[in-house]
């Protein structure tokens, strides 16, 4: 399975902000209030492409926006990290990609299933299916790695808080949103990596992801050539004065922002 050819990965950071966004509502915070474009953040997705097929992480509730934005023409399917709304909130708005390809091969923890079954229930039910909804096609994802396309994928399960949800390892390159912990078992998936993109929300510690030392402290346990950090609030401060702090292979990611590997 492992021996699945060495892909050129192209990485397009769709949004990189947390659950909220920045600018965030009915906030007169300094970053919130920033010139900078890179201080104004979607929420966190990527769109990463090989060959000539393209598969988003997550599918946010900026979703429509950023297919918008980064001018998507196709869409070969969605992996989802696990059931809050900045990572779901825009599963309709596969309708367009639907028109074109039919069902959207999805891949999720069975949680994550079960939880976008309840709340689009008028996409899932046999009985009560809308006409005019999309066409999923689910895959469940344990932590064994699996083919898509040619490309070797490996689902990690971390800790978002109390709750296991699902991290990606692509070829060399890996994705982790809303983590706060991961078991040195499945730390084991991370090793020899090119690229980490992992969370860090801000400076103070918060009970569920990573603040920014935390993170650092994950990428020198990992020790990837490069990192990458997303899904960041407000509270971690303006990005470029917070890049300045950080180690050479360590970058703030920014909307918009892409990376071959």
């Amino acid at each position: 399975l492992m021996e699945s050819i060495k892909k050129q990965l192209s990485i397009t950071f769709l949004g990189t902000g947390t659950s909220q966004g920045i600018p965030m509502i009915a906030s007169n915070h300094p970053v919130c209030l920033s010139k900078n474009l890179k201080d104004k953040r979607l929420r966190s997705s990527i769109m990463i492409s090989w060959d000539d097929v393209s598969y988003t992480v997550d599918c946010g509730l900026d979703f429509r926006q950023q297919m918008l934005r980064e001018n998507i023409q196709s869409l070969d399917g969605v992996f989802f990290t696990h059931e809050h709304a900045d990572h779901i909130g825009g599963l309709d708005d596969l309708r367009p990609f639907c028109y074109k390809i039919g069902e959207m091969p999805i891949y999720l923890n069975q949680r994550t299933l079960e939880s976008l079954e309840k709340r689009f229930e008028y996409i899932f039910s046999p009985e009560n299916k809308y006409p005019g909804a999309p066409s999923v096609l689910p895959n469940v994802v344990h932590k064994n790695s699996f083919v898509v396309n040619g490309l070797a994928v490996t689902p990690i399960e971390v800790f978002h808080g109390n709750l296991p949800i699902t991290a990606y390892r692509f070829g060399d390159v890996a994705y982790l949103t809303d983590v706060k912990s991961v078991s040195e078992e499945e730390k084991q998936k991370l090793q020899n990596l090119d690229v980490l993109i992992v969370n860090a929300l801000r400076i103070e510690k918060h009970p569920t992801h990573f603040n920014l030392e935390e993170a650092l402290e994950f990428v020198a346990d990992v020790r990837p050539k490069k990192a990458f950090f997303t899904h960041i609030s407000h509270r971690l401060g303006f990005h470029d004065e917070v890049s300045k702090s950080l180690p050479d292979n360590v970058s703030i990611a920014y909307d918009g922002l892409k990376i071959t590997v």
